[in-house]
């Protein structure tokens, strides 16, 4: 009888060491699932680079404005860049004075000395715009005979109006610049006939994106010619504004810079409107003026056929693994493409938000958004990556081996 007492003491305890193992594998949690990131930060459209058809000379930039950059080419160094210093002088005056659809703006009177000035800039070979004594320009005419046909002598007489004295108005121009990034660039006459001043193809961009965002800038460049008070119609030097999509912005030449050309270009992509932005500088193969327009017509032309709609990111793409501690994991694939407007190797940036907290999860459950950035033709900017497996909690051998 006394035998039995411990066998059965022992029993008892084996039975509630059993309920409060039991209890315990029933009780005990999983931690979270641990994820793991697969999708880089960005990804890079496939396919062969395109052939851009970057001049043989000088400098050059080109880019989509909201899709991306091409690029340059050339060296990088500030070099003269001749009247498309005028960008900047226009910028100042319509950011200080801005002109209304149709509206005239401010008025200029001609004295005997801007008279003097301009027949003193003409013999020195300069380019010039006539002017009369008494004649009235309003901001819109000076503007047009500054941007079309070249006027140095107009772009002076816009300084004073502006700033009171071309000093001032230089200070304005180099604290623009600055304000706007252009660090490579220095100005020291505001219609770009002194060799001082000077800048790169790459910063002439922003300062062409900030001028084009102007309506009555990108209307004025945008004319192939227009009419002032003494001069009668003048012609716009940039022969390559209204055919093939060219629509502005600035010509240059010099004997210090050779031909430049900052230029803009239409191309429509799955109905978006879209801006191709260049520039060309120190083109010398040939009369300087028609140097720069072939070159930058090349430039524009391949850049803007090179712009199309490609899949950014496939259908089935692996975005991140969600992980057991016991070594388990799911995968979370993307549920469709997304595509995105621009060219073989352009960088498109991807952002994750994870669903968090998940301790188990089934199959085609949702545990990522991933969004896409870049210029979209259609259709969603985001898409759900969902489990490929179903994960439930960790082995009993796991749980077994954690139960303490």
């Amino acid at each position: 009888m006394h035998s039995r007492r411990p066998i059965a003491a022992i029993a008892v305890s084996i039975a509630v060491v059993a309920a409060v193992l039991g209890a315990r594998l029933a009780s005990e949690q999983a931690p979270p699932l641990s994820s793991h990131r697969i999708l880089a930060a960005f990804v890079q459209l496939a396919g062969s680079p395109p052939r851009i058809a970057w001049p043989r000379e000088g400098q050059s930039a080109v880019e989509v404005e909201g899709v991306g950059s091409f690029g340059s080419s050339g060296r990088s160094a500030p070099v003269p860049i001749a009247s498309v210093a005028k960008v900047m002088t226009a910028y100042l005056t319509l950011t200080e004075f801005p002109l209304a659809p149709g509206a005239s703006g401010f008025e200029i009177g001609i004295t005997p000395a801007d008279v003097a000035e301009q027949r003193s800039r003409t013999a020195e070979g300069q380019s010039t715009v006539a002017v009369r004594r008494g004649e009235i320009l309003d901001e819109r005419e000076a503007l047009q005979a500054m941007m079309l046909p070249s006027g140095n002598n107009i772009a002076a007489l816009l300084a004073v109006r502006d700033a009171g004295g071309v000093p001032a108005f230089l200070t304005q121009m180099n604290r623009t610049a600055h304000a706007l990034k252009m660090r490579s660039t220095t100005y020291t006459d505001p219609s770009g006939f002194d060799a001082g001043t000077i800048s790169t193809a790459a910063d002439q961009l922003k300062l062409a994106r900030a001028a084009m965002a102007i309506p009555a800038f990108a209307e004025i460049v945008g004319e192939t010619h227009a009419q002032v008070p003494v001069a009668g119609q003048v012609d716009n030097l940039n022969a390559l504004v209204g055919h093939e999509g060219f629509t502005g912005v600035k010509t240059g030449s010099d004997r210090a810079a050779g031909g430049c050309l900052l230029f803009t270009r239409q191309v429509e992509v799955a109905g978006r409107r879209l801006t191709v932005v260049g520039a060309v500088l120190g083109q010398r193969q040939g009369a300087w003026i028609e140097s720069a327009l072939a070159s930058a017509r090349n430039l524009g032309n391949t850049a803007a056929a090179a712009v199309q709609v490609h899949t950014a990111l496939p259908a089935g793409t692996p975005v991140i693994t969600l992980s057991r501690a016991d070594g388990g994991r799911t995968t979370a694939l993307t549920t469709h493409a997304l595509q995105r407007i621009g060219w073989p190797g352009l960088r498109i940036p991807v952002g994750l938000a994870t669903v968090t907290g998940l301790r188990v999860v089934t199959r085609g459950q949702r545990l990522v958004t991933v969004t896409l950035g870049g210029l979209r033709a259609a259709g969603e900017r985001s898409v759900q990556g969902v489990a490929d497996r179903t994960l439930g909690g960790p082995s009993l051998g796991w749980r077994l081996s954690h139960i303490l």
